[in-house]
């Protein structure tokens, strides 16, 4: 367990290690954040930084001698890069987490080996295994590179009728997976925290709202029943016992109706704080950057609990940014802004939470 005044060491110098900086900061433990990027928004808030990139060796020695443990804010992180750290300080969660999460089809065969819903889907290395993919899921369907894949990037949809080969061209022949398109309900999260001693604690089902493929709204409570809801936390929940996970993750899914009731599919795992958890922060008694900040600590785990009857989280993207008055009046709303100086169409520039007050 930690004591205050120790340092965490972050990968990644975006919006999720900003906050993460600020949680620990309110814990009395520092941290000191990584990234290549010089614009860093994270670089602000933490007491130390360093601006080097992942393949700097000498940089990675240096900075693991500066912070007490590691972790990151996201989950590309070079396997090289976390091999050289964890020979020297405890990460969390494991490297070999990245393993699974970096790669959609070996985290599909990862959740589908433990017997827990996902889309049907089939690897697509070949323009023969693109062909036996489509006769196998079906058409429509995404195609989606296996790696570096967010916010719709990487992907693109087959319609019947469709060209497949075009597709996978336009996605540069590069080793995809081909899922099954899904007619579900609504698109909802689970976001878990796990502690080194096998403790979980899971925040509320969470509502999704998603434009252009980029995360829009997230609200609670979601619209789904006590056992669904209750079955998603037990997913979660199974997912990062079997990864030994320490920390908080992100687990998308969706909601579909089978036999006139509802069920769950898998979408994919974030092995990180997660976009959808951003309404913690305001809306719950502990939020999803304090518990993670916690865990990977050796801290005991916050009992998260809703503040409010409803809580809804709104991305502000691009140059919505510039338009903050409105919620600046409207009563119950926090702003949360990640400092970054350029409002490019489809970036993340910060939240707003608003709670409604119980009655």
């Amino acid at each position: 367990m930690l004591k205050p005044g120790s340092t965490i060491g972050i990968l990644g110098g975006g919006q999720l290690g900003r906050m993460l900086a600020l949680a620990a900061a309110r814990l009395g433990l520092h941290c000191h954040i990584y990234s290549p990027e010089k614009d860093s928004g994270a670089f602000e808030v933490a007491k130390a930084h360093t601006c080097a990139s992942y393949e700097d060796e000498a940089a990675l020695a240096k900075f693991a001698a500066a912070v007490d443990v590691i972790t990151y804010e996201f989950e590309n992180i070079p396997a090289r890069t976390a091999e050289v750290l964890g020979k020297r300080k405890p990460v969390h969660p494991n490297p070999k987490v990245l393993e699974t999460t970096q790669d959609r089809l070996i985290e599909k065969n990862f959740i589908s080996a433990l017997k827990i819903p996902v889309a049907p889907y089939a690897p697509v290395h070949s323009a023969a295994q693109l062909a036996s993919g489509i006769a196998k899921v079906g058409l429509p369907a995404v195609l989606k590179t296996t790696t570096m894949g967010y916010d719709g990037k990487g992907q693109v949809k087959i319609m019947p009728g469709g060209d497949a080969n075009a597709a996978w061209r336009s996605l540069k022949n590069k080793p995809c997976v081909l899922e099954g398109f899904v007619n579900f309900q609504r698109e909802v999260s689970v976001i878990a925290a796990r502690s080194a001693d096998g403790k979980v604690e899971c925040f509320e089902v969470t509502e999704n709202d998603h434009q252009n493929h980029i995360l829009k709204t997230s609200t609670v409570p979601a619209k789904v029943t006590e056992e669904t809801a209750k079955e998603a936390e037990k997913i979660a929940a199974r997912i990062a016992k079997a990864l030994d996970y320490v920390g908080v993750l992100g687990v998308e899914m969706f909601v579909v109706k089978v036999k006139g009731k509802q069920a769950l599919m898998v979408n994919e795992i974030a092995p990180r704080v997660h976009n959808s958890g951003h309404w913690t922060l305001d809306g719950a008694t502990v939020s999803q950057f304090e518990q993670h900040i916690r865990a990977v600590a050796g801290w005991p785990l916050a009992k998260p609990l809703r503040l409010g009857r409803k809580v809804a989280m709104t991305n502000l993207i691009g140059a919505e940014v510039h338009d903050l008055a409105p919620w600046l009046a409207l009563p119950g709303t926090s702003i949360h802004l990640y400092g970054k100086t350029e409002a490019r169409a489809g970036r993340k520039m910060g939240h707003v939470t608003r709670v409604w007050p119980a009655k």
